[in-house]
């Protein structure tokens, strides 16, 4: 290809929204142009990496069996109003009514469509297992859209769906999928870190996320320093720092050292730091009880305290015991932050907010502040796990200006439900080794579920098994932003000059700058570049009347693996100049050997990255 004949509008500046390298050097390279805000168009070097990195994604899906096909961006909302996610997704939904009057859904995601398609075919257990997948358009109406296509509206994803008999079935593709990932990524150059993470709305119970490190991620990462143990923060856990087994002694009886608890004065205080302060002490010896306001909760709560108070859904066939909301108190350790995200999957529930003040002097007949779990019948209380460990506390006491000490759970206290519902931080220690943990920001580039039953019971999807029994088949949902790998690669790979490009996702293969396009010049370098593309290696030939200078800032910005140069000086010596982006030096090499040399260089390269 030539220069001259395709459109590459490089740009000497910066755009001034562009704060990230990916955004900068997509914009300046030609790669891309905004049509409006997150909404931003290929152009055909940008195009052509892109393809690129679709075309590994397919090669990868398809190897382990998943089959392609392509559903429609446009989606009735009716499917969305049976899955219950209508309303669940919020703002971002982009909905839409047809000239008649009907709900369409704008795809953000497509559990929705495949699920009502394998709904409309499957029969036998003999289907499955059964794995879809698509490469298709996505919209989802971002408040914040930025970062180039880092983060737009308007996106395209990889998205396998699979359908299986039994959760062996679908751990075995689940596990599948997850190496299929890592080769992906490996291929497109990309250092990625896997992460055990929340399936969030998606739901379901295994979750493995694909992350690259990068400071403006919007994802906290704790890994371990000592193994290879790496979370997201909203699923990550930690050693536990105190022994249980101290307080499960004390509910026997069998410690008497602790006293009685005692109800004090704290005037005008309210806060754990205004408690540290009046008593002297450490926020490590308080309980914080939050009172929360969870809607759309799973969980059987009907067995649980204060239950009565709640606003139960009608029964249906999809969810039979889901409750509108429900308000739940959820005590902690001073010192920690309750994780919301973790506090949402225990009671499976598809929001979850802090209560208003009303809400909370309702629930606990005292002003905000005061609020601990000795004698709060009102509502269920979760404990953090945390909390079992504490014998001598410090918490509210459920009256203005009141606070209980030497509170001890399992004499003054007990819970409805323990979990884990902490914020795992930095300097917190390891739940597999022990070792010190540590905090990368990280953006995701794909995500891998167990989804189980919730859209397949949703949907009303069933199977007969050998013996004429029907079941509810198990489902796995597993995405890839492909936007989003662009611009990482780019992220990952580039200096000062521009992009450098690994050649599995190089928009050409070799660019070759001729000093001045003429004479025996123009005839050496059509020979270099015929003899390439016979091998298979995609060229690009910069035609153009510009200075030498101003053809080389292009091939740097660009980042076109290898460059070759030809001027008359050079070729009276037989030579050209060969050179691969990003390294310093250049050669010199016979004007018949740099065609065979370079395109054993590219093939090697593909050949190393698919290993």
């Amino acid at each position: 290809m030539k220069f001259s004949q395709t459109f590459i509008p490089t740009l000497r500046e910066v755009p001034g929204d562009a704060v990230i390298a990916s955004h900068r050097l997509m914009f300046r390279a030609g790669m891309i142009r905004k049509l409006a805000n997150g909404l931003f168009a290929y152009l055909p070097l940008g195009l052509r990496s892109f393809r690129k990195v679709e075309t590994i994604i397919r090669e990868e899906m398809d190897a382990i069996g998943s089959l392609e096909i392509k559903p429609t961006v446009v989606v009735p909302g009716e499917l969305w109003k049976e899955s219950g996610r209508w309303t669940a997704m919020g703002d971002a939904l982009l909905r839409v009514k047809n000239r008649l009057g009907a709900d369409f859904v704008i795809s953000p995601t497509a559990e929705e469509a495949f699920t009502s398609l394998v709904r409309d075919e499957l029969n036998s257990y003999r289907q499955l297992p059964l794995s879809l997948y698509q490469i298709n358009t996505k919209y989802r109406d971002e408040i914040r859209p930025r970062y180039g296509v880092m983060r737009g509206r308007e996106f395209v994803m990889k998205d396998a769906y699979s359908f299986h008999t039994g959760d062996e079935s679908l751990d075995e593709h689940y596990q599948a999928q997850g190496r299929a990932y890592r080769k992906i990524f490996k291929r497109c150059g990309l250092t990625v870190i896997p992460v055990k993470a929340d399936s969030g709305a998606m739901g379901g119970s295994g979750s493995e996320e694909f992350m690259v490190e990068s400071e403006i991620g919007d994802n906290t990462l704790l890994l371990c320093k000592a193994c290879d143990y790496a979370a997201n923060v909203e699923k990550a856990e930690c050693k536990l720092d105190y022994s249980p087994r101290f307080t499960v002694e004390l509910a026997r009886g069998a410690v008497s050292s602790i006293p009685p608890l005692e109800k004090i004065d704290t005037p005008e205080v309210k806060t754990i730091a205004e408690l540290c302060d009046f008593l002297e002490t450490g926020p490590k010896n308080f309980i914080k009880t939050l009172i929360y306001k969870a809607v759309n909760v799973e969980l059987d709560i009907s067995a649980a305290p204060g239950c009565a108070s709640l606003a139960k859904h009608k029964p249906s066939a999809a969810a039979p015991e889901v409750y509108d909301e429900a308000f739940f108190a959820v005590a902690i350790r001073g010192d920690l932050d309750v994780n919301e995200t973790k506090l949402a999957a225990v009671l499976k529930a598809s929001e979850l907010m802090l209560a208003a003040d009303s809400d909370v002097e309702r629930i606990t007949g005292a002003p905000v502040g005061f609020a601990g779990p000795v004698g709060l019948a009102a509502v269920p209380i979760i404990l953090d796990n945390t909390v079992t460990g504490m014998n001598d506390a410090v918490t509210g006491a459920l009256e203005k200006d009141k606070h209980y000490r030497h509170a001890a759970y399992g004499r003054d206290f007990t819970a409805w439900l323990t979990a884990d519902v902490r914020t795992v931080k930095a300097g917190d220690r390891c739940p597999v080794c022990g070792g010190e943990l540590y905090e990368k920001k990280g953006n995701e580039l794909g995500h891998i579920f167990k989804l189980g039953y919730k859209y397949t019971r949703a949907l009303n999807v069933n199977y007969l098994d050998e013996n004429g029994k029907s079941h509810i088949p198990t489902m796995g949902c597993y995405g890839i932003g492909l936007d989003r790998t662009l611009a990482s690669i780019i992220e990952e790979h580039h200096d000062d000059a521009g992009i450098i490009w690994p050649v599995s996702a190089a928009p050409y293969h070799v660019i070759i700058v001729p000093i001045k396009y003429q004479g025996a010049v123009l005839e050496s370098c059509d020979a270099i570049a015929a003899e390439l593309e016979k091998a298979g290696i995609e060229v690009l030939l910069d035609d153009r009347d510009e200075r030498a200078g101003v053809k080389f800032n292009d091939a740097d910005l660009m980042g076109i693996p290898w460059r070759i140069v030809a001027g008359d000086k050079n070729l009276a010596a037989g030579k050209v100049e060969i050179k691969r982006r990003g390294e310093a030096e250049a050669k010199l090499t016979g004007i018949t050997a740099a065609a065979a040399e370079i395109a054993a260089a590219v093939k090697a390269e593909l050949a190393a990255s698919s290993r």
